[in-house]
């Protein structure tokens, strides 16, 4: 199977793209940085800031599952897959070609 080329993955699908995939709506705002419920558990009212994102990074953090990382690994996380057919699976609900790199 060929490989993926992440590093173009990052460049070219934002944090935003991904979490509007998954329905992602902020609770509160602050510039770059966003805040709302996890979408990897279930959050309750009180913990409706559990969630952090900075979307000019693309890094987020969950302050509770103490899960974190980039667009491409919230994606894998959220959909309990592995990395690579994960990626296969996010161009293709993106409608964008997968990157594949057929020689190392």
């Amino acid at each position: 199977m060929p490989g993926i080329d992440f590093d173009r993955l990052r460049r070219e699908i934002t944090m935003e793209q991904v979490l509007n995939l998954l329905g992602f709506v902020p609770t509160h705002r602050c510039g770059h940085q966003w805040y709302g419920h996890c979408p990897l558990h279930e959050s309750t009212p009180q913990n409706r800031r559990t969630f952090s994102v900075n979307v000019s990074l693309s890094c987020y953090y969950c302050h509770k599952c103490r899960s974190k990382g980039n667009q491409l690994k919230l994606w894998a996380n959220v959909s309990d897959m592995p990395l690579h057919p994960a990626m296969v699976e996010l161009c293709n609900q993106l409608g964008k070609e997968v990157p594949w790199i057929h020689r190392w």
